[in-house]
């Protein structure tokens, strides 16, 4: 029996069994009071527990049984949430749906997960259909407008859920499966995080502490819903018993406008979003018209954290986490000491944090080695990938890949990596699966991809290929084409540079230090998509 304790607490014991059993806390608690709002249209506590409910019955009435996994592929809106929350309650998984897969990502992650029903935007059914007859175990699409889960809309579908029976028995514990989340990986294709309904109200607990978050509190996400972060979000809001307010996307041109008028006190963004928030010209009267009183950031640039501090007047502190992992590093809101040194934190309650060298062996402070957890509230591992799972997870801790050094304050802190991975504007890309995109091409022989610094994305995506013939090339943006028709656009590269042959080790391993040694400007000499001309 897992026992209760208080909302936000961090210790060992949850708050509910499932993030369902939490909402039927919350609407017995709280359930007049707000909980969802999106471009004008707002849910309550009870309404939400109400339509969710509504949508486990439904989702049964369509064979789907304990277990079976649901994929959701829809932008942000009151349709997401309220439709992860209902597959919870009928003890499905949810597999969340990039609304920008292309042909090969899609048919990759639906077949992968083994998916039996997906729940789709009307505008991208089409391509999910076209993807079905690739994957065996799809055996229905159903179209999800927005507005669904309004109680003044109407259409097939509303009336459909209006007519399915609330109150039903949540079909799922702490230990059952919640969602198979795709990240990208450092040896291809991306692989699927079996996330339990423990790691979500554990995530949530932690983060309604970190955060400190009250009823009263209004949250604010931008970032995509099939990606972790509003996801966790609404986790922290059940605990909190707070608002979750939902943009469409991120725009830095409107972004603080948007938290002022929602009168928003908390957000988390992430990599590149601070840096173009601030090259924004200043405006008073947003600037310092707002409710904020703390900001979560991930990869905070150090030179530029006491001016991001001083334009907005709130304080920003780092958290480190992983899709694998949860909540690992924060640093408390009142270390101020932490404004430009780079501190990722230290381990919050219920983690252990260690610098390991590359034989397992822990490492002392100020010796750069790879981050590595352990604790409640990590993945189960990877779905169908026992060899990756024990890859990662091994001698009892998870490698993160990241090289990190502890300080004597015993905050940790970034000094590089370890995985073969592009981080582009807050996206993860996988090089090896670029490159194998790259290699599928007639033209190519073979393909190396790594990122290049950049200001405003912190990396860009940068191919060197190898070609079948090199006397006839093809163009570049021909091969930019064949990239997007099968990845989604955040992964093509951005410059291209032909290569006669490329270094290699013993093993027939391509050397990428090797490519990039000697050469201050890796943009010199390549094709530029941006400007599609040669640099």
């Amino acid at each position: 029996m897992v026992a209760a304790v208080a909302p936000g607490g961090v210790s060992g014991s949850l708050v509910a069994e499932t993030l369902g059993h939490l909402l039927r806390q919350r609407t017995s608690t709280h359930g007049g009071r707000e909980f969802l709002r999106c471009e004008g249209r707002s849910m309550s506590f009870a309404e939400t527990d109400r339509r969710s409910d509504q949508v486990a019955a439904w989702l049964k009435t369509l064979g789907v049984a304990r277990g079976d996994r649901v994929a959701v592929m829809m932008p942000n809106g009151l349709e997401f949430p309220v439709c992860w929350l209902g597959i919870g309650k009928a003890g499905a998984i949810m597999v969340p749906v990039n609304v920008q897969y292309q042909a090969r990502d899609l048919v990759y992650t639906l077949a992968d997960s083994g998916a039996s029903l997906a729940l789709v935007a009307p505008h991208l059914v089409e391509a999910v259909e076209t993807a079905r007859a690739q994957c065996p175990a799809l055996r229905r699409v159903v179209a999800v407008p927005a507005g669904t889960m309004a109680d003044d809309t109407t259409g097939e579908l509303q009336s459909v859920l209006d007519a399915m029976p609330t109150g039903g028995a949540i079909d799922a514990g702490h230990d059952d499966l919640f969602n198979i989340q795709y990240t990208s990986g450092t040896t291809g294709d991306p692989k699927g995080c079996m996330l339990t309904h423990e790691y979500w109200v554990l995530l949530g607990q932690r983060a309604a502490h970190f955060a400190r978050m009250q009823a009263d509190d209004v949250a604010l996400t931008a970032q995509p819903f099939y990606y972790m972060d509003p996801q966790w979000n609404v986790a922290m809001c059940l605990v909190a018993g707070a608002t979750l307010v939902i943009l469409p996307r991120f725009s830095a041109t409107t972004f603080w406008k948007s938290v002022r008028d929602s009168g928003a006190t908390f957000f988390y963004v992430l990599g590149t979003m601070p840096v173009f928030l601030l090259k924004q010209p200043p405006d008073p009267l947003v600037d310092r018209t707002h409710r904020v009183r703390f900001v979560a950031c991930s990869g905070i640039v150090p030179s530029l954290h006491a001016d991001i501090e001083e334009r907005w007047g709130v304080p920003w502190r780092e958290v480190f986490g992983m899709t694998e992992t949860g909540a690992d590093l924060m640093v408390p809101v009142e270390e101020s000491q932490s404004v430009g040194t780079g501190w990722m934190g230290r381990p919050i309650v219920g983690k252990e944090a260690c610098v390991m060298d590359d034989t397992g062996k822990a490492l002392g402070d100020g010796e750069p080695g790879e981050l590595c957890v352990r604790g409640r509230g990590l993945m189960r591992g990877y779905w169908n990938r026992p060899e990756a799972t024990a890859e990662r997870l091994r001698g009892g801790w998870l490698h993160t890949g990241d090289l990190v050094v502890r300080e004597a304050s015993g905050h940790y802190r970034m000094v590089g990596r370890l995985k073969d991975m592009i981080r582009r504007g807050g996206e993860n890309i996988s090089a090896a699966e670029v490159e194998g995109v790259l290699a599928e091409h007639p033209a190519v022989r073979a393909a190396a991809v790594v990122p290049v610094p950049d200001e405003l994305r912190g990396e860009e995506v940068k191919a060197f290929v190898q070609l079948q013939e090199p006397s006839t090339p093809p163009a570049p943006d021909q091969l930019l084409a064949f990239v997007r028709e099968r990845l989604a656009l955040f992964k093509s590269p951005r410059f291209i540079e032909f290569v006669d042959e490329f270094p290699r080790t013993p093993s027939e391993r391509i050397e990428k230090h090797k490519l990039l040694a000697g050469r201050s400007d890796q943009r010199r000499g390549a094709w530029d998509a941006s400007t599609g001309a040669w640099g």
